[in-house]
């Protein structure tokens, strides 16, 4: 089966500088005021970009699993999925099955908001996860290039005038691919215990006094904590790590749906690289995918009205083995799956040039192949949904990559 596309119908700037970067209960805050505005776009949208980065490699036959292949139950063995039995996934089309733990994402798909590349990889063809990351994040072929990301290189490259000139990084620390000259702003989730209210009022207090500007800052980041957390974004579920999406969601969610906040954003999942007791319709991976479901989910209703101009890239470094090992795990491997969502999608379809699973196709005899290069669809969509030109795509956010051209139509 070929071209099948199946349808349904040094410079970590964060403007965290050391006398306005304020560290309150655990939360890093830039303040609003320095950030520079925003415009919406000519035509009158207000688009959102949001990357996630699932670190630690997606088994993408597993998450989408190609049950119309006749060599993918074997292969897969004991976690395969399947049309239709104990193992059952939700077919998106006669072909492709997403996995069950994922129905938020689903429903997104019924609706056109939703759709999947598989077969898909970066340049890197190598297994180290340091390396994969750093070509995953940075755009560049190869590892150890820069300490820029191309996300932050396409935020330099956007239109003058058009869209936002800031972006949102999620978490403890800057993702890679955030990183660079193009300002950012940071927001982690509480992780310790938040400062009083009488304590952070005597701050402010205080530096009304002494530094007018440092104060300024203080309140608009305490703004920011209030808006982004609050007592509904306390963790669900004991505070483990699948809760921990849906909150860094849902904060990163409401800050983003302001008039006045950012419109592009980054974020990373940790914990992907399941060597062993991967598990099939339930398990390790099913709870992860639970997770980033939730997330999905928490980004759609937090977004509310805006998520009709979102759309969300969800990536990782590489994929895994076809066949699964002797721990009922999957080791490191090379084509995987990369899954959007979003309002401005045109969704609804699975894009595959299905490269088969027979053993003669598989990527040096163990891994899936990859047909498609991440780098044409985050053009295509940095193109039609941010209008960044191809010029700057193939010099600037993808270096030396002009032979990858932008795909067509991801966008509504």
């Amino acid at each position: 089966m070929t071209a099948m596309e199946t349808t349904m119908d040094c410079c970590e700037n964060r403007l965290v500088t050391s006398r306005r970067a304020l560290l309150l209960g655990g939360a890093t805050f830039a303040a609003w005021a320095y950030l520079p505005k925003f415009a919406r776009a000519a035509d009158g949208r207000d688009p959102r970009l949001i990357t996630i980065i699932l670190r630690g490699a997606l088994d993408g036959l597993a998450t989408v699993a190609p049950v119309g292949d006749p060599d993918y139950a074997d292969l897969h063995g004991s976690i395969a999925l399947s049309a239709d039995g104990p193992h059952a996934a939700t077919m998106l089309d006669s072909f492709f099955a997403l996995h069950p733990s994922m129905p938020e994402f689903a429903r997104m798909y019924r609706d056109k908001q939703a759709a999947v590349i598989h077969a898909v990889s970066t340049p890197y063809r190598d297994r180290s996860h340091f390396d994969g990351q750093d070509v995953l994040e940075s755009g560049f072929a190869g590892p150890g290039r820069v300490q820029s990301g191309w996300l932050n290189r396409a935020l330099e490259g956007l239109p003058k005038g058009e869209h936002v000139t800031s972006a949102l990084a999620v978490g403890p620390t800057t993702p890679l691919v955030l990183r660079g000259a193009a300002p950012t702003v940071g927001w982690a989730p509480v992780t310790l215990p938040p400062a009083a209210d009488d304590t952070a009022a005597r701050l402010l207090d205080l530096y009304q006094h002494r530094d007018p500007a440092l104060a300024s800052a203080l309140s608009q980041g305490l703004q920011l904590e209030k808006t982004a957390s609050g007592d509904e974004m306390k963790p669900k579920g004991g505070g483990n790590n699948i809760a921990m999406m849906r909150q860094v969601a849902r904060g990163a969610a409401k800050v983003m749906a302001g008039d006045d906040g950012p419109r592009i954003a980054a974020l990373a999942f940790d914990g992907w690289d399941t060597h062993a007791n991967e598990g099939g319709p339930v398990g390790r991976l099913a709870q992860l995918l639970s997770g980033l479901d939730g997330a999905l989910g928490e980004f759609q209703s937090g977004l509310g009205e805006r998520w009709r101009d979102t759309v969300v890239v969800v990536a990782t470094e590489f994929g895994r083995t076809a066949r699964i090992n002797g721990t009922e795990g999957t080791d490191h491997g090379t084509g995987t799956v990369a899954l959007l969502a979003g309002g401005a999608l045109k969704g609804g379809r699975v894009i595959a040039d299905w490269p088969g699973l027979k053993v003669a196709n598989l990527y040096e005899g163990r891994d899936l192949a990859p047909t498609v290069d991440l780098r044409a669809a985050l053009k295509g969509i940095l193109r039609d949904h941010l209008g960044i030109s191809e010029t700057v795509l193939a010099k600037n956010v993808f270096p030396d990559s002009a032979h990858v051209k932008p795909m067509q139509g991801l966008v509504g």
